[in-house]
């Protein structure tokens, strides 16, 4: 049964989230037995909630059965210990097709991926959103990125239209734009950091008072990524810097090589430390055999041991 709105709101904001990716086969099927031991292992390394499928599950590569499919296992595989996230998106009526696909698996919430393809004004937004707001009872966190950037008052719209509208994930990074949206909405929606390689943007993201961000790192290297966070949170400068220093920003000039290597470089990662999570699917790429090893060092030099 899904978590009550209120104690959702509250655990997504109360610690490290997760997004998975979503195990395919060599021939691009969904691979449902390893990815209900990842989102298992997910949890066991302390993650509060998962995003299931989300933009690193490679959401935008699944079909509406799939959708169901992956929400399922993943709803399953987590057993109620958290809550599950599910991507939707698209046009209006597709993104309501996924989001009750997603509650009728059990998921908890659902995130919002920007429309398809368009810019649209703020009443559209607004709409857009409403309407499924409407159409499923369980939680909705809106993604504030791309051709879909939410207006403070556009927002605080929403979140009065819409009680089961629990949250606020930015992937934008406009500092302006998120302390304008904190100050007006307080507390009535959690937030969450959802760059590319959150951990860049941390420190910064809870100075506007986020609480909590999704790490696409987790999925390989999550005792570092619980360690950055508990860092962040307590103002230990001396270890994030270190792990920026000597991590995250060689990582982040590898991922930013090639378009959509934030997915495949999380994929390669699984698969250096030995839980391999097959390919992506077109049209994204897979790293090359050198940028893979290129990844392994990084990883040993700045982790060592640490990256089992």
């Amino acid at each position: 049964m899904p978590m009550d709105l209120l104690r959702l709101k509250a655990v997504v904001g109360s610690g490290l989230l997760a997004f998975p990716v979503t195990h395919f086969r060599d021939d691009g099927s969904f691979d449902e037995g390893p990815y209900r031991a990842s989102i298992a292992a997910n949890i066991d390394n302390g993650a509060v909630a998962l995003f299931a499928p989300g933009g690193t599950g490679e959401f935008f590569s699944l079909t509406l059965d799939e959708i169901r499919r992956v929400a399922a296992a993943a709803v399953g595989a987590a057993a109620g210990r958290v809550p599950i996230i599910v991507g939707t998106g698209y046009g209006t009526a597709m993104a309501i097709e996924f989001a009750k696909a997603a509650e009728q698996a059990g998921a908890d919430a659902v995130l919002v991926l920007p429309q398809y393809l368009l810019l649209a004004e703020q009443e559209g937004i607004y709409r857009h959103i409403e309407a499924l707001c409407r159409a499923i009872r369980i939680g909705v966190i809106v993604y504030n990125r791309d051709n879909c950037l939410f207006a403070a008052d556009t927002l605080a719209r929403l979140a009065e239209s819409c009680p089961n509208l629990i949250g606020f994930k930015d992937g934008h990074g406009d500092i302006e734009q998120l302390v304008r949206i904190r100050q007006t909405l307080g507390e009535r929606l959690v937030y969450v950091g959802g760059m590319p390689t959150a951990e860049i943007f941390a420190v910064p993201y809870f100075a506007a008072g986020f609480t909590t961000y999704s790490s696409a790192v987790y999925n390989f290297i999550p005792k570092t990524a619980q360690r950055f966070y508990r860092a962040v949170r307590d103002g230990d400068t001396r270890t994030t810097d270190e792990l920026l220093r000597k991590f995250f920003l060689p990582y982040i000039a590898l991922r930013s090589r090639r378009r959509g290597y934030a997915v495949s470089i999380v994929k390669a990662g699984l698969r250096i430390v030995g839980r391999p999570a097959g390919p992506v699917r077109p049209p994204l790429i897979d790293l090359t055999d050198g940028e893979t090893a290129e990844l392994r060092r990084i990883l040993v030099d700045a982790l060592g041991d640490a990256i089992h």
